[in-house]
Order: C-alpha cells, then sequence, then structure tokens
C-alpha cells in the first residue's frame, strides 16, 4: 500500500480496526489476548470518546471477562492519535528513502503538538528493530564511519572545540539474483577489537564466500582466523578497487553515504541516546527496499511489539 491507497481504504476507525484485525486473527477467530479464549461478544459503543475504540471486544470467560481490541498489547494500544493517521504516518515513513523529520509527520498529518509526533515515529522505529536477522552470506564488505562532532573554527570570534563523533559499524551483504543484498548498522562505542569481533561472529555465516575490508589493523584480529583465507583489503591511501578484482568497500560506503544524507538533510541532526533507533530505521527500509508490502509488514510488527511509554523514551 502506498499513501494514496491508505488514504483512500483506511480512512476511518472503523476500516482501519478491521485491518488490524485481519492481521491479528487471520484465520478469522479472534481470541482474548489474556486468556486465548475464542469465546467473545462485541460490544459497539454509543458515544466514542478521545482513548476508547468505537467497537471492542468482551471474553466471555468467567475469570477473566477482559475487554480489549485488536490494537490491545501493541504499540497503537492506548494511543489518542487515532488509526487512520498512525497508518498514513507509517506510510510516509517507510516511503521515505532518507527518512522524514517529525516536524513534517506533525505537518503533514495535521498532528497537535510536535511532541505526539515525535512520539509517533519513535514507535513505529521500535517495530522496525529486527530481533533475529541471518547471518550474512556470499560477498560480505565491512567498514566503518562516524556521526557527529563539531569541527573547530579557527577565524571566528568565538572558535567551536571539536567534540567526539560516535562509532557506527556496518556489515553489508552484496545484491545477488537470488537476493537484495543486506546492510545491518551498529552504534559502538570504538573500533577495537572486543568490540567489533563478536558482531563480526554473530552477523556472518561460517559458509560466507569473502569479506572485503579496508587496510584497518583491526580487522585482522577481529576476523577470526577460520575467516583468513577468505579475508580481503583494500589499501584506500592508494586505490578504491583492487585492479583486476571485486575486492573494494564501495558498496557499504554507498549504504553510509544515504545513512548520513539522511540524518543531514532530513533530520538536520539527531540526539545520540536515540541513535541507534535511527540506525534500525535506516537498515529496516532498506533491507525491504523492493518488497512491494513493506507497509503491511510494518503494521503486522507494530502489532506484535511490546507498547513502548513514554516514560521509557525519555528515561
Amino acid at each position: 500500500m502506498n499513501l494514496i491507497d491508505v488514504s483512500r481504504e483506511l480512512a476511518t476507525d472503523e476500516q482501519c480496526l478491521a485491518f488490524l484485525e485481519k492481521m491479528r486473527w487471520p484465520d478469522g477467530t479472534v481470541r482474548c489476548p489474556t486468556c486465548g479464549n475464542d469465546k467473545i461478544s462485541r460490544i459497539t459503543r454509543k458515544t466514542v470518546t478521545k482513548n476508547k475504540r468505537a467497537q471492542v471486544y468482551q471474553c466471555l470467560e468467567k475469570t477473566c471477562k477482559q475487554q480489549f481490541s485488536a490494537t490491545n498489547g501493541s504499540i497503537y494500544h492506548d494511543s489518542h492519535l487515532p488509526l487512520h493517521k498512525w497508518f498514513m504516518a507509517i506510510a510516509l515513513i517507510v516511503d521515505a528513502k532518507k527518512g522524514i523529520s517529525a516536524k513534517q509527520i506533525q505537518k503533514h498529518l495535521g498532528i497537535g503538538s510536535y511532541k505526539t509526533a515525535w512520539y509517533v515515529c519513535h514507535r513505529v522505529r521500535k517495530a522496525m528493530v529486527d530481533a533475529n536477522p541471518t547471518p550474512m552470506k556470499g560477498v560480505v564488505e565491512i567498514d566503518e564511519t562516524y556521526i557527529g562532532g563539531t569541527a573547530i573554527r579557527r577565524f571566528q570570534k568565538t572558535p567551536k572545540v571539536r567534540t567526539a563523533k560516535e562509532m557506527v559499524f556496518a556489515i553489508r551483504e552484496r545484491s545477488t539474483k537470488n537476493s537484495t543484498g543486506r546492510v545491518r548498522f551498529f552504534h559502538v562505542p570504538d573500533g577495537k577489537r572486543a568490540t567489533l569481533e563478536p558482531i563480526i561472529k554473530e552477523h556472518i555465516s561460517p559458509g560466507v564466500a569473502r569479506i572485503n575490508t579496508d587496510s584497518s589493523a583491526v580487522y585482522d584480529f577481529a576476523i577470526h582466523e577460520t575467516f583468513n583465507s577468505r579475508h580481503r583489503t583494500v589499501n584506500h591511501s592508494m586505490q578504491w578497487v583492487v585492479p583486476g578484482s571485486r575486492i573494494h568497500t564501495n558498496t557499504v560506503e554507498s549504504s553510509f553515504s544515504l545513512l548520513k544524507r539522511g540524518l543531514i538533510g532530513s533530520f538536520h541532526r539527531v540526539s545520540i541516546k536515540h541513535l541507534h533507533r535511527y540506525l534500525a530505521e535506516f537498515e529496516y527500509r532498506f533491507n525491504a527496499r523492493r518488497d512491494v508490502h513493506i507497509f503491511e509488514k510494518t503494521v503486522a510488527e507494530m502489532l506484535q511489539a511490546k507498547p513502548m511509554p513514554m516514560k521509557e523514551l525519555t528515561a
């Protein structure tokens, strides 16, 4: 679904709830999220308040009697924002290649406060986290980049002092005929072996065909000895591609380019505290870039993800 489809097919709260019910209970049997009982009754409220659904279910189990809707226990739960605005926000976020700011979401959807729009965006990002990624295969590239920091401006009356930058480590799988290629971003404290080695070991398959890196000495130690025969390096002080071969890190660096253009152009600046969520967003959107059902997939992920209270986000 694109934005036009969402505005046409999911324009009312009733349509949105029916859409969520179909995703949550695909077999058509509504079950209580508390006890799992399928004996329920439908309740239609005569008056709809800001934080209550027009239609809810009630469990008929005598020891339960829980009232619930399709949003219970999900990120949508207990939200005062209408569901159709939630869905339009999701459509905008998953379709924006370089991301879209909370300020733009607020303006486009007519959301009352920036705080609410910001909260919505972060809850969508929470659902974009891949909790169980499969290891990278084929030809894999590894590299790191740095985010943030302030450059020294020597010719101003009040020169700015250079601040520490945050390191982002990435593993990129090259595209093949059978795979679109994936990327994984990690916000790490440093580029030492003790930090990078566990990430490489967990996210690269033992059967990987080749691992390409730059000539940084840390990779000689961080990449396990079982990969030594498949590890290739390119010295960027001399060349970007080893002549006569496909040994380079240009693919993973293009992922960094997209990430930085998004952070600078769409968000302008991000809090380091929330950087991992922005990385998850760019990673998720890039890995699903050819998935025509990315909207439906994201809506379903938000049904599975646990609620994130504001106090948890701002703690």
